[in-house]
């Protein structure tokens, strides 16, 4: 009888044992598409990461997946509704026609910088427009790129004319759109894929902001830079939602705390600062610039980005004019 009560002692300790190690196990695999080892991967992904593993106590082990090895980037938002990623990071524009709604984010004018960006689309978020977008997965924080402005290998754009004839990537369906009304050839390409097509001349130039420029290493190939800001690429980090409920409730709270405009704000800064130092390595290079002031309001330029933002509103239709009008609201309260 001592014996079989020793043998029921040992058995609950090890299924305690058992349960504890598992809780300590637990791993969450983030699947992202920005290079392993650039200071968005070390700064924001990975800084995430560690955090989520202090907060829980070890409990929660985070592994991140940069550079596209887990997910494609146009199948990163899918993946991790799917929950081949229990978080997944890309850029909304990157699955087309998915996102109407928070594009509007995107359009010129909207935003000046990274943390205005990100400030004015995680606060669409929190307040409710954009729930059903999504619906699938549970956002983590929203991001945005900063402008993107134009850059190419042969010559400096001054005016809308100069594109006529131009392979250059594009972005998004809505700068594409754009620079198919100036004459020139839109590239459909992901950000990782678009050194390597500028180096054997698939694209003459590309748009894009001045982090991609650094992280991506394109300051080496594009050597002329026009600063008219034609959009602001809108960014996600989001959770798997079946990931997330596996989760115990206190283990949920340290996602909940991981998450929001805090975590977004943080993703700005990081972008912010490489976006300093994208236009600081290209000044540093003896590159050639072009600064257009006003953008919206310039004789050139601002036709052509003001007919961008007109014709996407309207072609979305719905809640687009007010979704738009809130953004444009909310630059007052996220200050550039």
């Amino acid at each position: 009888m001592k014996a079989t009560k020793t043998a029921i002692t040992t058995a609950l300790a090890l299924t305690l044992t058992g349960t504890a190690l598992a809780e300590a196990s637990t791993t969450l695999r983030v699947a992202h598409v920005w290079p392993g080892g650039s200071m968005i991967d070390r700064e924001l992904f990975q800084a995430w990461a560690d955090s989520v593993e202090a907060a829980s106590q070890g409990r929660l082990e985070v592994e991140v997946y940069p550079s596209q090895t887990l997910a494609r980037s146009e199948q990163t938002y899918d993946s991790t509704a799917n929950g081949i990623a229990d978080i997944g990071a890309s850029a909304q524009g990157y699955t087309a026609g998915r996102f109407p709604l928070t594009q509007v984010v995107e359009l010129p004018g909207v935003s000046a910088s990274s943390r205005q960006g990100a400030c004015i689309l995680q606060s669409l978020y929190d307040e409710g427009h954009l729930d059903a977008e999504y619906a699938d997965t549970r956002p983590l924080f929203l991001f945005t790129t900063g402008p993107g402005y134009l850059h190419t290998r042969e010559r400096l754009i001054e005016t809308p004319a100069d594109l006529a004839g131009l392979r250059l990537r594009r972005p998004t369906p809505v700068v594409g759109d754009m620079l198919e009304r100036l004459d020139a050839q839109a590239v459909g390409m992901p950000a990782p894929d678009v050194f390597t097509s500028m180096q054997r001349g698939v694209v003459d130039g590309l748009s894009f902001n001045w982090e991609g420029m650094k992280t991506f290493r394109l300051n080496e190939l594009a050597t002329h830079h026009t600063e008219v800001p034609l959009y602001d690429l809108s960014l996600f980090a989001t959770m798997s939602q079946r990931s997330y409920e596996a989760l115990p409730d206190d283990l949920q709270r340290v996602i909940d705390e991981h998450s929001g405009l805090e975590w977004s704000l943080r993703a700005a800064a990081v972008y912010d600062e490489l976006i300093r130092q994208g236009r600081e390595e290209a000044e540093a290079a003896g590159h050639d610039f072009l600064v257009i002031e006003d953008a919206l309001d310039h004789p050139d330029w601002g036709p052509v980005l003001r007919e961008t933002t007109t014709r996407y509103l309207e072609e979305i239709g719905g809640e687009a004019q007010a979704v738009y009008d809130i953004a444009m609201s909310l630059q007052e309260t996220c200050e550039a």
